[in-house]
């Protein structure tokens, strides 16, 4: 048996103008009318992209204003594999396809955005298009004066031959003689050339917010820090730990916990007894503002334990007022030869009586010699 033919593929063949090639593609285009989407030949014959990151890409070309692009909501739609599809996301933002930045919203909650552009090229060239304005023609006398611009249609001026409807006075541009060179000159020019009324200008547009980078949900994270440990896990420790933690469902039924998950954060827990926390600041911490639903709680406790720890209550002596410095003052002391008073810590003779004493014994001194 033979193998079929599509009829229409062969009538619309025969249909394509000029000798069909003898190898590699033949291209058969057929205009959309509905659900198309542009896609540039740079990023189609990207030559540092995977088909796979490519694919990728012109999904998230496709899809609408607002949807989600992670990791999780492609694979959902996509053969491909988390993994995959996360290579796929670290190669478009490498080339700058794609683009996650952090944003503040009006209430200060900060979020963050995925962006794609579909030329990144184009936005490096030009990161900040102006919007063109049409610059107005110069003047011409032999057009007439040029309308200002109003949201009403204005009738045509009169040619430059007719006069104007307010010519000014004849005397007032025949008789008087040409004026010096001066800031009145612009003043007596006939009213032939009229110039055209300045175009507002643009407002500045507002400075975009700087671009923060932000870490790719797939890279490696930091280890959480470690539970604290009380430096001494006596048993009474451990009981009222333990105590404490497995009453938790009575204040938030959320926080029910099993007995391996209770003595696993138990030693958080006696960390705190241990630095005088009182148990029901303990309990206000570990079950206030509890996110709805609660999916992990021993999770959130060991947090909460962990980023709250409070530091160990000072001593008395550590919130004394430091004692100021005391001066020792020189005492007053009375020289034995002239009877001078002098600072000195201990009784002698002042500085005078000294020099004097040195001079007579260097004079004795080179006498006997």
């Amino acid at each position: 048996m033979d193998t079929q033919q599509n009829t229409a593929l062969t009538r619309a063949l025969a249909e394509i103008p000029g000798p069909l090639p003898v190898r590699g593609v033949v291209h058969l285009v057929i205009p959309h009318t509905d659900r198309f989407t542009v896609v540039g030949n740079h990023l189609a014959q990207h030559p540092g992209l995977s088909l796979t990151a490519i694919g990728i890409a012109v999904r998230i070309q496709s899809l609408p204003q607002g949807a989600k692009v992670g990791v999780k909501a492609l694979a959902a739609h996509c053969p491909e594999g988390e993994k995959r599809i996360a290579a796929a996301l670290r190669e478009l933002e490498d080339v700058g396809y794609l683009h996650r930045v952090r944003d503040r919203l009006p209430n200060g909650r900060i979020i963050t955005r995925t962006v794609f552009c579909n030329q990144p090229a184009a936005l490096t060239h030009h990161p900040h298009p102006a919007p063109t304005h049409r610059q107005p023609a110069a003047p011409n006398p032999n057009s007439g004066p040029v309308p200002p611009p109003a949201p009403a249609p204005a009738p045509a001026p009169a040619p430059a031959q007719d006069p104007a409807p307010e010519p000014p006075p004849a005397p007032a541009i025949v008789r008087v003689p040409p004026p010096e060179p001066g800031p009145l000159v612009p003043a007596l020019r006939p009213a032939l050339a009229v110039t055209p009324p300045p175009v507002p200008a643009a407002p500045p547009r507002p400075a975009p917010a700087p671009l923060v980078p932000v870490p790719h949900p797939t890279a490696r994270k930091p280890p959480p820090p470690p539970l604290p440990h009380p430096r001494e896990h006596t048993p009474e420790l451990h009981r009222a730990a333990t105590a404490l933690l497995s009453d938790l469902r009575r204040h938030a039924p959320a926080l029910t916990l099993s007995e391996d998950a209770i003595r696993q954060i138990a030693p958080g827990v006696a960390a705190w007894l241990e630095r005088d926390a009182h148990p029901d600041t303990i309990r206000r911490t570990l079950t206030t503002d509890l996110p709805h639903p609660l999916r992990h709680p021993a999770k959130l406790l060991r947090h909460r334990l962990t980023a709250h720890l409070p530091p160990p209550l000072p001593h008395a002596h550590d919130l004394a007022a430091p004692a100021r410095p005391r001066v020792t003052a020189t005492p007053f002391q009375t020289c034995d030869d002239c009877d001078r008073a002098f600072r000195s810590p201990t009784p002698g003779h002042c500085r005078d009586c000294r020099e004097h004493r040195a001079q007579q014994a260097e004079f004795a001194q080179a006498v006997a010699a």
